[in-house]
This record gives C-alpha cells, sequence and structure tokens, in this order.
C-alpha cells in the first residue's frame, strides 16, 4: 500500500520546513509515503527551500510559473502521485499530520472509499478558538452541501480530506481556488463513494499568521456548490453519464425489467450491472450475481445491493478465464442477464459461448442490444459500441452459440429518430440530458408496442433457452 500525500504551497516560508519534517515523521507500518508538493506560484523563498527538499525521502516538488490557487494546485498534485490512497495537507501548520492513522483507519479496513477529518466532531486534543464569523460560514456552507450532496457532513471545508485513487482518478477537478474542497464533495456524493468522517485536532491561524481564505471565497464556494451539483461523470467517461441518467429513470427501467422478468429462473448472473439499473429489481431472488468490470461500478454495487445474504458482487470478464467459469460452475446459475453489453466486447459469439457454457440445459438468457447499423454514429463510437445489431442475423448468432430463440422482438420505436438525430446529424457524443429524461413522455407509446409486432426499433430484446 503507498500514500501520496499532496501539499498545495503558496508563500509558506515561515512553516514549509517544519510541516514537512512532521510529514515525513509519522509512522505508518506498512506504507509507503511519498510527498508530492506544488508549490503554486510562490514568491517569497518557499521555493528556493523546496529546491532543497526535493528527491529526498520521497518528497517530489512540482512548479507552477504562477499562482493558480489551491484548486489547481491539489489537481496537478493528483496527477503527479501514484500513490494507492491520496491525502490532502496544506502547507501550514494548522492540521496536524498525527491524525494520519485516523483518517486511512476507514479505507484500510476496506469501509470506505473518502475520509473527511472534521474539526468540529470533537478532537480528544481540542482546537484554537478563533474567528467567530468563520465558523458560521464554515457551518452555512457544508449546510447548503450537505442539501445539495445528500450527505451529513459537519465539516465540508475541512483540509482533510482522505481518497482512493479509484475515486481520485474520476473527480476531474476544475475549481482553481478554495472551491476545491465543495467541488470534491459534490463529486465523490454524485459517486455515490463511501464516505467516513474521524475528528481531528485543529490549531487554526490567524490573518496576521497566513491565513489567506477570506469572504470571496465563500461566495465561491456557495457558486461551486451549486456549479457542480448535478454533475454526473468525468466527460470522457461518456458511459458512466449515460448510466447515471439513466438511473433516474425510474419508470422506464421498470418497464423494460417486465419484458423479461417472468423468463427469469432462480439464480442470475448479471453481466454489466453498471450501477445497477437493473439489478434492484431481481435482488430478491435466491441467488443473484451482479458482475462488471469497472472497479468503481464494482464498489457502488457493493454499497448498494451487496450488503444482501443472497447478493455475489463480482468481476467477470467474457469471455471466461478457466477459474472464472470453474468458479461460476459452482454457483449453478440458471440464467443470465446482458443489457447492452454485448455491443461493447469485440468477441460477441466467443461470448455467447461462454453464457452456452455457463448455463445448463434449458437455462435462461435474456439478451438485449441496440438495433439498426443504419444509425451506427458518434454515440455509439464514443460509447465504445462495437456494433449495432440486425433481427435475423442475431437469431443466427443465437442459434449457431447454443440458444433456442423463444422470442426476439424490436423495442422503442421512438427513439430511432432521437438516435439518428444526436448521433448522426449532430454529431454527438452523448444524448442531452433533457432528452434523456423525455423517456417519461413516450412510456404509453412504449406500453403500446407490447401489443403489436414491430419491424423497428431502438433496441432487440431476445429471450432464449441453452438448447
Amino acid at each position: 500500500m503507498k500514500l501520496s500525500i499532496i501539499m498545495p504551497a503558496f508563500n509558506e516560508k515561515r512553516t514549509i520546513r517544519e510541516i514537512v519534517a512532521r510529514v515525513l515523521a509519522v509512522n505508518l507500518p506498512d506504507i509507503e509515503k511519498e510527498l508530492v508538493i506544488v508549490d503554486d506560484g510562490s514568491s517569497d523563498g518557499t521555493r528556493d527551500i523546496l529546491a532543497e527538499l526535493d528527491g529526498n525521502n520521497g518528497i517530489h516538488v512540482f512548479y507552477h510559473t504562477s499562482n493558480q490557487g489551491k484548486g489547481a494546485a491539489v489537481a496537478r498534485g493528483m496527477r503527479e502521485s501514484s500513490g494507492d490512497i491520496l491525502l490532502m495537507q496544506d502547507a501550514d501548520l494548522e492540521y496536524s499530520p498525527d491524525d494520519y492513522p485516523m483518517l486511512l483507519r476507514p479505507i484500510l479496513r476496506g469501509d470506505a472509499d473518502v475520509v473527511y477529518g472534521s474539526r468540529f466532531l470533537g478532537s480528544p486534543n481540542g482546537h484554537r478558538v478563533l474567528y467567530f464569523w468563520h465558523s458560521v460560514g464554515n457551518k452555512l456552507l457544508t449546510l447548503l452541501s450537505n442539501a445539495v450532496s445528500g450527505l451529513n457532513l459537519t465539516d465540508m471545508e475541512t483540509c482533510y480530506k482522505a481518497l482512493t485513487r479509484d475515486v481520485a482518478s474520476r473527480l476531474d477537478l476544475r475549481s482553481k481556488r478554495f472551491g476545491v474542497e465543495p467541488e470534491i464533495t459534490c463529486k465523490v456524493a454524485r459517486l455515490r463513494a463511501r464516505v467516513y468522517e474521524v475528528p481531528i485536532s485543529y490549531n487554526g491561524r490567524t490573518y496576521a499568521e497566513g491565513k489567506k481564505i477570506g469572504f470571496k471565497d465563500a461566495i465561491q464556494a456557495a457558486w461551486t456548490i451549486l456549479r457542480f451539483s448535478r454533475w454526473e461523470a468525468p466527460e470522457s467517461d461518456v458511459g458512466a453519464m449515460t448510466l447515471r441518467r439513466m438511473s433516474r429513470l425510474g419508470v422506464y427501467n421498470k418497464w423494460l425489467h417486465d419484458q423479461f422478468d417472468s423468463f427469469l429462473g432462480r439464480r442470475v448472473l448479471e453481466v454489466g450491472s453498471g450501477v445497477g439499473n437493473q439489478t434492484r429489481y431481481f435482488v430478491e431472488r435466491e441467488r443473484v450475481i451482479a458482475s462488471d468490470i469497472e472497479p468503481h461500478y464494482v464498489k457502488e454495487l457493493q454499497a448498494t445491493v451487496g450488503q444482501r445474504s443472497n447478493v455475489r458482487v463480482a468481476s467477470f470478464e467474457f469471455p471466461l478465464t478457466q477459474a472464472a467459469r470453474a468458479d461460476l460452475a459452482g454457483e449453478h446459475v440458471d440464467s443470465i442477464v446482458c443489457m447492452n453489453v454485448l455491443e461493447h466486447i469485440e468477441h460477441d459469439r466467443e461470448t455467447l459461448l461462454d453464457f452456452a457454457r455457463v448455463l445448463p440445459a434449458g437455462g435462461h438468457l435474456v439478451l438485449l442490444v441496440p438495433a439498426m447499423p443504419s444509425i451506427y454514429g458518434t454515440l455509439d463510437k464514443h460509447l465504445n459500441h462495437f456494433r449495432r445489431y440486425d433481427r435475423e442475423p442475431l437469431r443466427a448468432l443465437l442459434t449457431e452459440t447454443g440458444f433456442e430463440v423463444e422470442a426476439l422482438r424490436y423495442l422503442n420505436q421512438p427513439g430511432v429518430f432521437g438516435w439518428w438525430l444526436n448521433s448522426r446529424v449532430l454529431k454527438r457524443r452523448v444524448i442531452p440530458r433533457g432528452q434523456a429524461g423525455a423517456v417519461k413522455w413516450i412510456m404509453p407509446w412504449l406500453r403500446a408496442e407490447n401489443r403489436r409486432s414491430l419491424s423497428f426499433g431502438m433496441s432487440l430484446l431476445a429471450l432464449a433457452r441453452r438448447k
């Protein structure tokens, strides 16, 4: 296990040697430490001191040519670090590195992805009494942040935040100044990370001693909370953005589940569970294995459905290895659900053969794939789709890989025009949030589709049995 301590520094000549010494002195058995310091354009001699320290005892120093703000320095430190856990540390002496073991404990236990060190939970060492209006502002900002994020933190503005690499790498920080604290909080909440809060000691300093945050930063923090209140995922992760938008369409997800619920058996393997948009509807069955190859989805599934005794959260990549195939054989799966996943797999035929190997004779396969290759476009490319499917070629593929197709039909005719327009004409990367939410308005049309046979549609739903 490796810990990266991220330290932004700006004009901290009076404290930088002491805080570095305290960080290095912390004893963390079995944990390798690195100290990543980002000098944010200091002009008081801090840079000269850092030049002396650079390269010693796991210290790595990076320099900004001008002052860009704490947020920019934190983001740079995250990019330059290499640890499994990242921990923020200010370059003054307000926060004590002696609290590191407390901050790391919930993550090392496997209980948390993010830990906040709260100055208001009551440390045995107490805290220095200073500015009344600072504490009022802090509590108001924390209240606003909690109202927006749904968390119940006591100290959102704390410097001390420890994060797993998996969470930190997905934050895509944009705030340049002190707005970085509420930005991290908004995004951590939207990622559904497991958040803990622990008490820490605090020795605040006065403005005469070098304190930099002020009223203007409080206004910026409030704006940052509102700005990122609807953040969904890193802009580069179109798949996560799409899944999270779909997660809010409960009426559509339930309608989709109703198309195959009665076909399922008692022991279900879901391939590509994502954030659990379908998983939640069959967790009452005898055995459910929710599988995804993305680590952050696996952790999220563990937090949402993985606590149930009949649910196992796992990561099976298809085509399967021999060990994974033996593992699944012991689960006695009688149903596989694979929804909007097969198009992401380059070797789809080999994957369907693996499905057939996992299932017993008569076992059930529920397969949902995007239809109509003629509308393949930018949306598909950014979602990493290898293909879209036609009905009869899909039927033939299922037959030759060991399945008897009981039903194969198109779904969602209204979506075809929207996909063609956004993907082929407007060349968009992702369906706009407003259009995704409009699905609820076409639900009467979708329900009416069940009473007739469609000649085209956005998706193909196959219900098949293992020969």
